[in-house]
C-alpha cells in the first residue's frame, strides 16, 4: 500500500491532527526477544563470513593487494546503505525492514520486488551454504565417505529446527557464531602483526612491504581483475541489511540499531581491509589460492599444527551462520509480504512461540532443491548459486537507497520526520551509491566466464517478476482497501 493512500486515509479519519504511522500488519505477534548484544553480534556476523575466510584467497591472488582497495571502496557503500536502512527503522522499526519501507514509499509493486529479489538472493545463498558446509566437512577423513548431497541436508535440518524453535535461541546460535569469527579473526591478526614486527620467515620468504613491491605492486595483474572481483567482494558484504530485520523483534531499537550500525564501518576496515593487507604484507599475491582459506596458507607456511583444521571449522561456522540469518531474514520479510497479499498466504503463518514458519519453510523448500543441485552437480552447484544471489543483493541494496531517497523528499515536504539518526549528504550519497551498484552489474560483462553468464539473467528474472506480479496483483489490491479501510474506521 503507498504512502500516499495512507495518508489520504489518515487526512480523511483525522482532519485535525496527524495520523499514526503507518504501520505493517506483518509486524504483529512477534515477541521481541532479541537483546542489544544479539543485534549487536547481527551487525558483527553480518560483516565477516565465508567471502573473507574463504573467498579472499582467491581473489588476492586475481587482483593483488589492491584487494584491500575494493573491500574499503565496495565497504564505505556497503556502509551508506546500512546507514539509510537505520534511519527508516529509527522512522518506523518492522520486521518487514526494507519490504515494508519500498510499500510505503514506492507502493507494492515496489515491495513485491524488493521481497522476492531478497528472497532470491538468501533461497541461492542459503544453497550456496550448504554446498559449503557439505565441502568444509569433506576435508575431514571421517566424513569423506558420506555423499555431498547428505551432508547438506544434516546440516539445512540443524538450521531448521534451531529457526523454527524461537527467535532467541536463533540470537544465541548467530551470537555465539559471531563470536568464534571474530576470535579467529583477531587470533590471526595478531599472528600476522607478530610475524611483520620480528620479520619471521614466511615459506622461506621475509615479510614486510617488498612482498608487494618485489611482485608486481599494488596492481600486478592491472586494474580489470579488481573490477571484476567487485562482485565477489559486494557478495562478501551481504547480510549487513539483516540489522534492519532483526530491529523489529528488539524492545529498543531507537538505541540499538545506531550504536550497532555506527561500528559497521570501524568492522570493515578492521577486519577486511586490515586483513587483506596483512595477507599482502606476509607472501606474495600470487601464494594464494582460491582453493584453501588464505589464513590457512599462511598458518600453514609457519607451521602452525592442525591451522587447516581450525581454520575449517570456523569456514564451517561462518556458513552456518549464513544459513542461519538467510532463513530467519527471508522468514520475516515473506510473512510482511505475505499480510500484503503478494506472497502465498502460508507464508504469513506464525507459531505459537512467534515464529513465522511458513516463510522460512518456503526458503528450506529451495535450499532442498539445492540439496539436488549437489546430488547432480556436486562440483558446479557453490559457483551456479553465489552468481545469482549477487544479482539479488545488489538488487536490494539499490530499493533501500531509492527508498532513502523517497524518505528525505517527504520529510522535506513535511510529511515525515526524520529522526536524528541520518545517512549524511543526501541525495548525493544515495544516487552515487545506486549509480556504484549498477556499474557493478555491467562491468560484470568483462568477465566472460562467469559474470557474462550472470547479466544475462537479469532478463529472465524479470520476465519471471512480471509474470509473478500478474499472479498475485489482485489479492495485493484486496489486502490494500481492506487495510485503507481499516484506517478510515
Amino acid at each position: 500500500m503507498s504512502k500516499d493512500a495512507v495518508d489520504t486515509a489518515q487526512a480523511a479519519a483525522h482532519p485535525q491532527a496527524a495520523g499514526p504511522l503507518p504501520a505493517d500488519a506483518g509486524d504483529a505477534g512477534y515477541s521481541k526477544g532479541l537483546k542489544a548484544r544479539h543485534v549487536n553480534m547481527i551487525a558483527i556476523g553480518g560483516a565477516i563470513g565465508t567471502g573473507l575466510f574463504l573467498g579472499a584467497g582467491g581473489r588476492l591472488r586475481d587482483a593483488g593487494p589492491a584487494l584491500a582497495i575494493a573491500y574499503l571502496v565496495a565497504g564505505v557503500f556497503a556502509f551508506f546503505v546500512v546507514k539509510a536502512l537505520g534511519e527508516l527503522v529509527l522512522y518506523r522499526p518492522s520486521s518487514g525492514s526494507f519490504v515494508s519501507y519500498a510499500r510505503e514509499f514506492l507502493g507494492e509493486k515496489g515491495a513485491y520486488v524488493a521481497g522476492w529479489m531478497y528472497f532470491l538472493n538468501w533461497s541461492t545463498t542459503g544453497i550456496a551454504d550448504i554446498t559449503a558446509i557439505a565441502l568444509y566437512t569433506h576435508y575431514w577423513s571421517m566424513f569423506t565417505s558420506i555423499p555431498q548431497w547428505v551432508l547438506a541436508l544434516i546440516a539445512l535440518a540443524v538450521v531448521l529446527a534451531v529457526n523454527l524453535i524461537s527467535v532467541r535461541i536463533f540470537g544465541e546460535m548467530e551470537f555465539w557464531f559471531a563470536i568464534v569469527k571474530v576470535a579467529t579473526l583477531i587470533g590471526f591478526m595478531l599472528i600476522g602483526i607478530f610475524l611483520l614486527a620480528t620479520q619471521h620467515d614466511v615459506g622461506g620468504q621475509t615479510p614486510g612491504v617488498s612482498m608487494i613491491t618485489d611482485h608486481g605492486g599494488i596492481l600486478p595483474h592491472g586494474v580489470m581483475p579488481v573490477v571484476l572481483v567487485m562482485q565477489g567482494v559486494i557478495f562478501s558484504y551481504a547480510a549487513l541489511e539483516l540489522v534492519g530485520v532483526a530491529a523489529g523483534e528488539t524492545a529498543e531499537p531507537e538505541k540499538i540499531v545506531p550504536r550497532a550500525v555506527n561500528s559497521i564501518m570501524w568492522r570493515v576496515a578492521l577486519f577486511y581491509v586490515g586483513s587483506v593487507v596483512l595477507l599482502a604484507l606476509l607472501l606474495p599475491s600470487s601464494a594464494y589460492s582460491g582453493d584453501q582459506s588464505p589464513f590457512v596458507t599462511v598458518l600453514s607456511k609457519i607451521g602452525v599444527p592442525a591451522a587447516g583444521d581450525v581454520m575449517n571449522l570456523v569456514v564451517l561456522t561462518a556458513a552456518m551462520s549464513s544459513l542461519n540469518s538467510g532463513l530467519y531474514s527471508t522468514g520475516r520479510i515473506l510473512r510482511s509480504m505475505a499480510m500484503s497479499g503478494s506472497a502465498p498466504r502460508f507464508t504469513g503463518v506464525m507459531s505459537r512461540s512467534q515464529v513465522p514458519y511458513g516463510g522460512i519453510l518456503l526458503t528450506c523448500a529451495v535450499c532442498v532443491l539445492g540439496v539436488g543441485l549437489n546430488f547432480l552437480v556436486p562440483s558446479k552447484a557453490f559457483e551456479i548459486v553465489l552468481n545469482v544471489a549477487s544479482l539479488g543483493i545488489i538488487s536490494t541494496w539499490v530499493i533501500i537507497m531509492i527508498c532513502h531517497l523517497v524518505f528525505v523528499r517527504r520529510a522535506r515536504a513535511g510529511l515525515v520526520e526524520r529522526p536524528h539518526f541520518r545517512l549524511p549528504g543526501s541525495p548525493v550519497t544515495e544516487i552515487v551509491t545506486i549509480a556504484f551498484l549498477l556499474a557493478v552489474i555491467v562491468l560484470m560483462w568483462n568477465d566472460h566466464e562467469v559474470g557474462r553468464k550472470t547479466v544475462l539473467l537479469v532478463p529472465v528474472i524479470a520476465v519471471m517478476l512480471v509474470a509473478g506480479w500478474f499472479g498475485v496483483r489482485r489479492r495485493a489490491a484486496t489486502s490494500a482497501e481492506q487495510e485503507l479501510g481499516g484506517l478510515r474506521k
